[in-house]
């Protein structure tokens, strides 16, 4: 379904990964001096902003493509690549933004992050062609990439007592789900007040906010000595790139191309380096031993699947809702909120039920409900009833199903 998929593909494994980061960052949090309520909370703030602010950046650019396609030019190629440059950086980048937190400190990597970020969002802002506001999103991506895992790094570190730790976690990942769920909707209206570059600079107060309060109240993890795995960092942006490439291009340039073809082989090449080289590294990027486990491959194999048709939903049907049937970038925001507004409540819904029936259940349950919502979808022309497109509410809802843990 998705134009654009390359972006599910490189998504599809990245809530895994954190948790991953996140087992091995915890195991650091040692407090010399325990912070006091106020820099919990404080810090608990700037971490929610940083998590917020990336998921913010999902989804609020799908509602610009079309304002940014009259204003600077470029077919649906290079549209592609304004949205997918962010999440091929950050899947590419997150990995090894969690290693430089161990080897440097989450709050100095954070810190650093929340300046690539901020600045990157100015880049786009004022970006006065289509080639630029890609170089910058690219950027915005490789600073998502490093505020992530060394978000949740420092929250583990500020929350000591388990349940105050669960509890914090729960805000923090309710807080981008929010912003997950209202980037549409502030995308169509900041468009409608202040034009498309006024998407990227609200950006800049929500990161100056976020590095006083990180500044102030975030105290430091400990530092270890874990290895960069570099090659393997090389091999899988470039094979993220090609892929993207082959996938956006191909669409344009037709599937037998030779510099189509030549990508597709560039990323077969590159992804059986990426895991020749994660087999004998001695601190791989990602170790392959994870996948092992059986739901650890089978929530990947979801995430990978779920993702493709999500995000590539997003992005067709903001088009959709402009370029074929002419509504405004803020009646386009308020067309999501039926699928977006089923993400936090299906969020909470989705672990109690895992509870009650087991994962893996709850997992095919999620597919049957996506399948469903897709059918729902088929179809579609120009003029066709809203009410047809809001079933697309329960294609998300499945997706969260699908993520929901034991």
């Amino acid at each position: 379904m998705y134009s654009d998929a390359e972006i599910g593909w490189v998504l599809g494994p990245v809530s895994s990964h954190i948790r991953v980061v996140v087992a091995k960052k915890d195991s650091t949090a040692m407090h010399s001096v325990p912070p006091t309520r106020s820099a919990k909370l404080f810090t608990l703030a700037a971490m929610s902003l940083g998590y917020g602010v990336v998921q913010l950046d999902v989804t609020i650019v799908n509602t610009a493509l079309d304002s940014i396609g009259t204003s600077l030019g470029g077919d649906v190629s290079e549209l592609q690549w304004v949205v997918s440059t962010y999440t091929i950086a950050f899947a590419a980048f997150i990995l090894t933004a969690g290693t430089l937190g161990d080897r440097l400190g989450a709050k100095n990597i954070f810190m650093a992050g929340f300046v690539i970020f901020t600045a990157a969002s100015l880049g786009c802002a004022v970006a006065p062609t289509s080639g630029v506001l890609i170089a910058a999103r690219a950027m915005q991506g490789v600073g998502a990439a490093i505020l992530v895992p060394n978000s949740l790094a420092l929250l583990n570190h500020a929350y000591g007592n388990e349940t105050e730790r669960g509890r914090a976690v729960g805000v923090w990942a309710a807080g981008a789900s929010l912003a997950l769920t209202a980037g549409p909707l502030i995308g169509g209206g900041l468009i409608e007040i202040a034009g498309w570059r006024s998407i990227f600079l609200v950006n800049l107060p929500i990161g100056l906010g976020a590095l006083w309060l990180t500044w102030r109240y975030a105290t430091d993890t400990t530092q270890t000595q874990h290895r960069l795995d570099l090659p393997g960092q090389v091999a899988a942006i470039g094979m993220l790139g090609v892929l993207a490439g082959a996938i956006i291009e191909g669409g344009r340039l037709g599937w037998t191309n030779a510099w189509v073809v030549a990508g597709f082989g560039a990323f077969a090449t590159l992804a059986a380096l990426f895991l020749v080289q994660e087999r004998r590294a001695p601190q791989p990027m990602l170790p392959l031993s994870l996948f092992a486990h059986r739901m650890f491959a089978l929530t990947s194999l979801v995430g990978l699947l779920v993702n493709i048709a999500f995000y590539g939903l997003i992005f067709v049907f903001s088009l959709y809702f402009q370029q074929i049937n002419h509504w405004s970038p803020f009646a386009t925001g308020l067309a999501f909120v039926p699928m977006m507004g089923a993400v936090l409540p299906v969020n909470l819904v989705a672990p109690r039920l895992a509870e009650r029936i087991g994962a893996p259940a709850v997992i095919a349950l999620g597919a049957v409900i996506a399948a469903t919502g897709c059918l729902g979808l088929l179809g579609l022309e120009g003029g066709t009833p809203y009410w047809r497109s809001a079933a697309s509410c329960w294609r998300w809802a499945a997706d969260l199903v699908c993520w929901s843990r034991p």
